[in-house]
């Protein structure tokens, strides 16, 4: 998928979404010639992203439209900090308004949360990872976002990884008939992640040399002996990524049990909206 092809959907339907057949308060209020300078500021700390799809919403109503300012996704905002200046067509940029900020709220929200989360388990050596609990259409962005925020991206769909996880382990009837199923079909030589829910499955599982193994709501001393089991592998070894419902408040203890990846749903899913303002200066 083309993340500019997705954008431009997804602005056109927003846009449409919240016009109609116009919008009335603009087309009355405005003469369609005015011309308008106006500035989007943080009314809150927020790490950026979404300034692409802010600055392509205006665009879509007005090409004629142009910005100031070079702030870009990843920096970091402080309140009544500057992010874009938007000069040009009055109509374009207040019919846009909501739509521009609603884009750049959700994705710097994204952006800070995963932030926090990444600087939660700075210098243990773990990095922080999203998931597929996104919103259904928007995925491309939101990870984009998860990106600027100093994360990274899990697989981006059900084609480009195998992931086994227990309800796939549970319907092939056992971990080795599904990993040899894999093995044999696997012709793409995509990267396999396979999911264990003990200790004794982690030792089946390692037999099929995958390259990552999910450890989900796994505790602390069962995360501690994982990672000891994998060390002590000669050779090839296979990352280990823990999950489930993963706070900030528990990242920390979680990364300093030496796991390679943490995956967190709630940076998609559970990212509270960045807050941003939009003024007119006439």
């Amino acid at each position: 998928m083309n993340l500019d092809a997705v954008l431009d959907r997804l602005i056109d339907a927003a846009l449409a979404e919240d016009m109609g057949d116009g919008d009335r308060t603009t087309m009355w209020t405005v003469p369609p010639e005015r011309q308008a300078r106006a500035l989007v500021m943080a009314k809150g700390a927020a790490v950026l992203a979404g300034v692409e799809a802010a600055r392509r919403t205006f665009q879509r109503l007005d090409a004629r439209v142009r910005f100031e300012g070079g702030r870009r996704d990843g920096d970091r905002v402080a309140p009544g900090d500057a992010i874009l200046g938007v000069v040009g067509s009055a109509h374009a940029i207040l019919t846009g308004e909501r739509t521009a900020l609603n884009f750049l709220a959700h994705l710097s929200g994204i952006a800070l949360l995963t932030w926090r989360f990444v600087d939660a388990v700075a210098g243990t050596g773990a990095r922080v990872t999203d998931t597929r609990k996104t919103t259904p259409g928007w995925r491309l962005l939101e990870k984009a976002a998860v990106r600027a925020g100093g994360g990274e991206n899990h697989r981006s769909g059900l084609y480009d990884m195998v992931l086994v996880k227990e309800n796939h382990i549970a319907a092939a009837g056992g971990i080795a008939v599904a990993m040899e199923r894999v093995r044999a079909a696997n012709r793409e030589r995509l990267a396999v992640e396979v999911e264990v829910r003990t200790l004794a499955e982690l030792g089946e599982a390692m037999r099929f040399e995958p390259d990552r193994i999910l450890l989900d709501h796994w505790d602390l001393d069962g995360l501690r002996e994982a990672v000891k089991r994998i060390r002590a592998l000669r050779g090839r070894r296979p990352e280990l990524e823990a999950s489930g419902n993963v706070t900030l408040d528990a990242v920390r203890s979680i990364a300093e049990t030496g796991v390679d990846l943490i995956s967190v749903g709630a940076l998609t899913h559970s990212a509270p909206a960045a807050d941003f303002s939009l003024l007119v200066n006439g």
